[in-house]
């Protein structure tokens, strides 16, 4: 999907790729036995070896190794059985050894793909271009003292895997995409949680524009984004902003620039830096990394179910829309939620409930679906309920929010209430005898040809009857009574 913009002298397109920082799910860090806990105590969680005290040797953490390596393969990706670990020398106030230890020439992981699809946009491939595992920085605080710089190094040496896509997206909201699904991937896998508000992904946004058939142009890189919703707005400011400089004649720089979504501009912050400005060199310190293809085999078996799969296993089990499946398998805990709801019944009323009457009041509590107050089994107790006609669709919303309120069974509701649905057609009788009777204006309208008027009686009765009559029931004795003595 182009996103194209209009200048002056016409329109430009995006070319977009991204950089993301993923944090594993590891319990130690990549090349220590330190924690890795979130929202510790400052330099709680630190070894010699993170502090970058004199003679530590690195030891590769074997797990952070094979989340990565699943990763790749629900990637669909290439595993390199033999990787390297090198050193990106630069200084920071945060980086104690003055290097990071990272892979350059030989990433763990090589190209791979990822579907992507959005409302009003044709699902597509999004190439990746590597996965590399590599060690976090240090966090440098400036707001702890008026007059100096903090260093907190529990995240220092933390296992980061870098997804690299290729330049493939077009648009803002073909980012944002790529975005969810590939956190809906990482957080399946179990290999990181994507929860960026506490920085465990983040990502850097290389954004440039080019004219209809171009090659490349100069591309600026967006630094550490935290959230999706900024990725989008700060790709849409940065490319407006490219177009105007070349627009007036000037040439786009390639540099690192920061996104303030306060100001909703984007600064430069330094010369972007080449490889060579880095001084990559094999990391003396560590072996070459080498693992063994019945090894990847053996994860590749223990892979879940993933979003693509699990969502045409809904579209021809249960017979919703790919969309809706979409929506469904977008997270692990509402799929699970949805297949026990819809398990044995109808899984096209299934996924309405589910995301329509149920994601609506989850938004409401402002709560997740494993906090739902309506627990997946009383859900679907509730749709047994309409089938097999003891409540009508509208009673059976009023139960849902009853349910919601009181977290109760809805058969315990609906026999608590006196919901249950008025089958008993000498009952349905009486009550549209009254209202014709209580109408006969709108009789002779209906009978003179107005036959809009016939949704006004089904609602006078059902009113009559306080919602409890059975639709169809109500239908047929409206249809008989309205058509005698024409």
């Amino acid at each position: 999907m182009s996103y194209v913009i209009e200048g002056r002298t016409g329109p430009w397109e995006i070319v977009v790729g991204l950089e993301v920082h993923a944090q594993v799910v590891s319990q130690a860090k990549l090349f220590s036995g330190a924690a890795t806990a979130f929202g510790a105590e400052p330099n709680t969680q630190v070894s010699f070896v993170d502090a970058g005290f004199p003679g530590m040797l690195p030891v590769i953490n074997e797990y952070c190794v094979a989340q990565a390596v699943r990763t790749g393969l629900g990637l669909e990706a290439q595993i390199n059985l033999v990787s390297r670990f090198d050193r990106k020398n630069y200084f920071y106030a945060d980086l104690p050894n003055g290097y990071q230890i990272s892979q350059f020439e030989q990433p763990i992981v090589g190209t791979g793909k990822i579907l992507i699809e959005a409302p009003g946009m044709e699902s597509r491939e999004i190439g990746i271009t590597r996965l590399h595992l590599e060690q976090d920085a240090g966090k440098s605080m400036h707001d702890q003292d008026p007059t100096r710089s903090m260093i907190d190094l529990n995240r220092a040496g933390v296992a980061l895997m870098e997804i690299v896509s290729e330049p493939d997206m077009r648009s803002p909201q073909e980012a944002a995409a790529y975005l969810r699904k590939l956190r809906t991937i990482l957080r399946y896998l179990g290999t990181c949680d994507g929860n960026m508000e506490e920085g465990s992904m983040r990502a850097d946004v290389n954004v440039s524009v080019r004219r209809a058939g171009e090659g490349y142009r100069t591309r600026c890189e967006i630094k550490n984004v935290n959230s999706i919703r900024f990725v989008s707005q700060a790709i849409e400011v940065e490319a407006t902003r490219q177009v105007a400089v070349w627009e007036d004649g000037g040439v786009v720089d390639q540099e690192t620039r920061l996104y303030d979504p306060q100001r909703g501009e984007t600064r430069s912050l330094r010369t972007k830096e080449d490889a060579h400005d880095y001084r990559y060199f094999p990391d003396p310190d560590l072996q070459p990394l080498v693992i063994s293809k019945d090894w990847v085999d053996g994860l590749r078996a223990e892979l879940p179910e993933l979003p693509d799969a699990k969502r045409d296993r809904f579209v021809a089990q249960f017979g919703i829309a790919p969309y809706d499946a979409s929506v469904l398998v977008a997270e692990q805990a509402n799929a699970a939620y949805f297949e026990t709801v819809a398990a044995g019944r109808n899984g096209k009323l299934a996924a309405a409930w589910v995301t329509g009457e149920l994601f609506a009041a989850l938004n409401r509590l402002g709560v997740g679906i494993e906090a739902s107050p309506v627990k997946a089994a009383d859900l679907g107790a509730l749709l047994d309920l309409i089938a097999d006609q003891t409540i009508n669709g509208r009673i059976a919303k009023d139960v849902f929010e009853d349910m919601v309120e009181t977290g109760r069974p809805p058969g315990e509701i609906v026999a608590s209430r006196g919901l249950r649905q008025v089958t008993d057609t000498g009952a349905i009788d009486t009550a549209v005898a009254t209202v014709l009777a209580a109408n006969g204006d709108k009789v002779a309208e209906y009978r003179g040809g107005k036959d809009k008027l016939f949704g006004f009686f089904v609602g006078q009765v059902m009113k009559a009857m306080a919602g409890k009559g059975n639709p169809a029931l109500v239908n047929e004795a409206l249809v008989r009574a309205l058509a005698e003595n024409v």
